[in-house]
């Protein structure tokens, strides 16, 4: 029987860090000020909150700093109506506006019915206080797992100086791409987005020129690709040592 790879986004955290203390669905409601459609996302959605872990100075024995003063382990277990390849993104927002740290999702998914082996995936945005008014954080797109068998093998916790580095690679597990020698965080979230804009724009230029029928057309549409996919093998490229390496 083959042995299932270790994931290295799924990790498996220490006791000593472990909450497991389940949070009331109304507290995150009230607490993100949360408007009609997203209550009724979170209420048909999500069965359970769990506050799995606390990643803090008193629990690993990590410094933290004014950005990262802690990391909060969520466990979201989804109802049937949440499951999708989609991840429930208004969902995530309300409980990132909720709670005043930055935070790691694991959502599980369990069927009743056997037809469907149990899952989990992780999730996250890279979360950090707003510049012009600290008392407020930036939100932006969230990153995530595929769907895993439930007793995927866990990996270690990533070994760091400190909360804010463990941050860093804890979401850079999310990322499909490597960060550059001296990249920062914003950096390499800013050159991940632009690799998957460009990755759509390089579909939606591929499906025209499947339709288009014109030579002289296709032609010109085939050198735009072509210069598309090259800016796209600049932007993987990371470099060692002198060396090019492209991806993760």
């Amino acid at each position: 029987m083959t042995e299932q790879a270790v994931q290295p986004a799924l990790i498996n955290y220490p006791e000593r860090a472990r909450v497991g203390r389940v949070v009331p669905k109304n507290r995150i409601m009230v607490s993100g000020a949360v408007g009609r459609r997203v209550r009724g996302q979170l209420t048909a959605q999500v069965a359970r909150i769990t506050w799995q872990y606390k990643l803090a100075q008193e629990t690993l024995n990590l410094k933290g700093s004014k950005a990262v003063p802690e990391i909060q382990i969520f466990r979201l277990a989804l109802k049937s109506t949440g499951v999708s390849d989609a991840l429930p993104v208004e969902v995530l927002k309300c409980i990132d506006h909720a709670i005043g740290f930055p935070i790691i999702f694991e959502l599980t998914s369990s069927r009743e019915d056997g037809a469907t082996r149990d899952a989990i995936r992780v999730a996250a945005t890279y979360k950090r206080p707003n510049e012009v008014d600290a008392s407020k954080w930036v939100i932006d797109d969230y990153y995530a797992t595929d769907w895993l068998p439930a007793d995927t093998p866990r990996a270690p916790l990533p070994v760091a100086l400190d909360l804010p580095r463990l941050y860093e690679q804890l979401l850079c597990e999310l990322l499909s791409i490597q960060a550059r020698p001296g990249e920062s965080m914003a950096a390499l979230i800013e050159r991940h987005d632009r690799i998957t804009a460009k990755q759509r724009e390089c579909s939606r230029l591929e499906a025209r020129i499947q339709r288009e029928k014109q030579f002289n057309r296709k032609v010109e549409l085939n050198r735009q690709l072509r210069r598309l996919k090259a800016e796209l093998d600049t932007l993987r490229e990371t470099i060692f040592e002198g060396k090019k390496q492209h991806g993760c």
